[in-house]
């Protein structure tokens, strides 16, 4: 397969799984893993087509960004709120992610954790969506500030690769009993700060990130990221619509399958 293809396939893999409760992390890793690709020569590559996902939830949701940065400014109660909840969800993640950052990097370089936080990740979507009623959306401003710090210690999961920042956010916000449509948008955004974040440390940590030392040359980088991006747009409406009316076991069934797989797979190889 062209390096070009592979870029294409992989940017439209990131924006697919992104802001689905099925780990995006994951899936580049089981990916990179299956086509035989060495981990480290993609960093940079993976961090970048994150960006482009992310830049999707802000042209999505500007109306929301711009109406709120407006009104904190002017100091309006809900927009206090809001910007309140979105730092506070997202600090644990600061601070724990700086405290814990060579770990991490040294799972990220383990399918096998990968492929059994899939099936854990599922099992745990199921059994939440068996036992938390269906409860009223309140809108991200509405959630109190407890339930925002709470919510940012669940997001802290999502440092084991396969479990899906996205799910670790949803079901920590439906555990607290926080409807689905806002827990989903909850995660959208957080995910801003939390990415952006987390891209930072890494280029500060590497400085060949952006020095162009990669294997994949900027070509393929800027396909993934478009790529990733628009699909993205598609991907975060759909979703949100679809787990207003019917919930996640179809990707809690879907981690299970796809990390059985992947497990049998790495096993056997």
């Amino acid at each position: 397969m062209s390096l070009t293809l592979t870029a294409i396939l992989l940017g439209i893999l990131e924006g697919l799984t992104e802001f689905l409760p099925v780990s995006s992390t994951g899936h580049l890793i089981l990916a990179q893993a299956f086509f035989g690709y060495d981990p480290a020569q993609w960093r940079q590559f993976n961090i970048v087509i994150q960006l482009g996902a992310i830049l999707a939830v802000v042209v999505t949701y500007w109306k929301t960004f711009w109406t709120m940065g407006m009104g904190f400014l002017r100091l309006e109660p809900e927009a206090l709120r809001f910007v309140r909840n979105i730092l506070l969800g997202f600090l644990p993640a600061a601070v724990i992610g700086l405290l814990a950052k060579d770990a991490i990097d040294v799972m990220l370089g383990t399918p096998m954790i990968v492929a059994v936080a899939l099936v854990i990740g599922g099992i745990a979507i199921l059994a939440l969506e068996k036992t938390i009623p269906v409860r009223e959306d309140v809108g991200v401003a509405g959630l109190s500030w407890k339930t925002a710090i709470a919510v940012g210690f669940a997001q802290c999961l999502a440092m084991i690769p396969g479990t899906s920042r996205s799910a670790a956010t949803i079901l920590g916000a439906l555990a607290m009993g926080v409807g689905r449509k806002t827990a989903a948008e909850f995660s959208f955004f957080l995910a801003v700060p939390t990415m952006l974040g987390a891209a930072t440390v890494k280029i500060l940590d590497e400085p060949a990130l952006l020095a162009g030392e990669a294997a994949v040359g900027w070509g393929e980088i800027a396909l993934g990221f478009f790529s990733a991006f628009l699909v993205a747009l598609v991907v975060i409406r759909a979703f949100v619509a679809y787990v207003s009316r019917h919930g996640f076991a179809p990707f809690a069934w879907y981690r299970i399958v796809l990390g059985a797989g992947a497990i049998a797979w790495l096993a056997l190889g």
